[in-house]
């Protein structure tokens, strides 16, 4: 299965949602920001090379904690990659993998397109201010344009002081609202490639994270093998 990891503006927590739900699923996590990629790197070749023909996809995922495709950050690799080749590379790493998470570019560029029309499903991450919530309302819509079914929204960062509109967002969207509540270790979970499920368990951002994954499975079980249709 695959699950595109979206959002409106850059700076929700999209890369950090992807991977710690990508170490709750088990799954393989693909950096698809082309420009401006997140994941760490390591050695080896990343989506940079895959998408210009050098190498093959499974050739590029880096094992560990998590299973990672990141992408280069260079702009020479950025611009020799051709962004059509992506289905095929996520496809490709799906059939190997079972379950392939992909951290999507910010906003609504023409590149979050691809990710969001090959996914079978999509999860959004938003900011809890109630200004920034209608950035994944726009979100919505396009992976509905592109038959993208809603897994769920996650409100990321939240604290006490927030109070985001989660039941006019679930009715807006119709999908389950969840927040990841603000925890300096979540933020510090990618560059130190230590995901909640695994270095702080008990936390209430693993438990945030695990019931993401819960979703995807039931999404799984109840597509049967084919696409999610849209919300």
């Amino acid at each position: 299965m695959i699950v595109a990891v979206a959002g409106g503006k850059g700076g929700v927590g999209k890369t950090t949602v992807a991977y710690n739900l990508g170490a709750a699923l088990d799954a393989v996590v693909v950096d698809a920001d082309l420009g401006m990629a997140d994941l760490p790197r390591g050695r080896g070749p990343d989506l940079h090379d895959v998408l210009a023909g050098r190498a093959a996809p499974t050739e590029a995922v880096r094992h560990g904690r998590v299973s990672l495709l990141p992408c280069g950050r260079s702009l020479a690799g950025a611009r020799a990659a051709d962004v059509r080749e992506l289905a095929d590379a996520l496809r490709t790493v799906a059939s190997r993998a079972g379950d392939v998470i992909v951290d999507c570019p910010a906003g609504l560029r023409a590149d979050v397109g691809v990710p969001l029309a090959v996914a079978d499903a999509c999860v959004l991450v938003a900011s809890p201010r109630r200004f920034a919530l209608a950035d994944v309302v726009r979100t919505r819509e396009l992976a509905r344009e592109l038959d993208a079914g809603l897994v769920g929204v996650v409100l990321n960062r939240t604290t006490g002081d927030d109070d985001p509109p989660v039941d006019a967002l679930r009715r807006t969207l119709g999908a389950p609202v969840s927040a990841v509540p603000a925890d300096p270790r979540v933020g510090r979970s990618v560059d130190d490639e230590r995901p909640m499920v695994s270095a702080a368990p008990d936390s209430n951002a693993a438990a945030a994270f695990r019931s993401l994954g819960d979703a995807v499975r039931t999404c799984e079980r109840e597509r049967g093998g084919h696409s999610v249709s849209s919300a």
